[in-house]
């Protein structure tokens, strides 16, 4: 999981907010079942677009205040920010074809 950074409270400012990249949030947590099935996707992605999208997770458990900061009321939900902004998201467990047709839209 090298390409796949964990972010947390105290990190997501300089990580994902400052990042000159635009940033594929996984907001995740260890319990969550949909949320092991979709890890692998993201680490897929992240090798994917490499130099192009940074991937960051999230746990909700142990960074609640991303979590509220971005509204995330149901895991794993995937966010796509440039500049702090949320571009798009995804919500729930989804393949990698239909993660990359959302990525490809916001790179665009």
């Amino acid at each position: 999981m090298a390409d796949v950074l964990q972010v947390t409270d105290d990190t997501f400012e300089a990580e994902v907010t400052n990042s000159e990249l635009p940033v594929l949030v996984d907001f995740w947590a260890p319990w969550c079942g949909p949320c092991r099935m979709v890890a692998p996707v993201v680490e897929a992605v992240a090798g994917k677009y490499a130099g192009k999208l940074k991937v960051v997770k999230v746990n909700v458990d142990d960074s609640p205040a991303s979590a509220t900061k971005f509204g995330i009321r149901s895991i794993p939900t995937l966010a796509i920010l440039k500049g702090g902004t949320v571009q798009d998201q995804i919500i729930g467990a989804v393949g990698e074809d239909a993660l990359s047709e959302t990525i490809d839209k916001v790179l665009a």
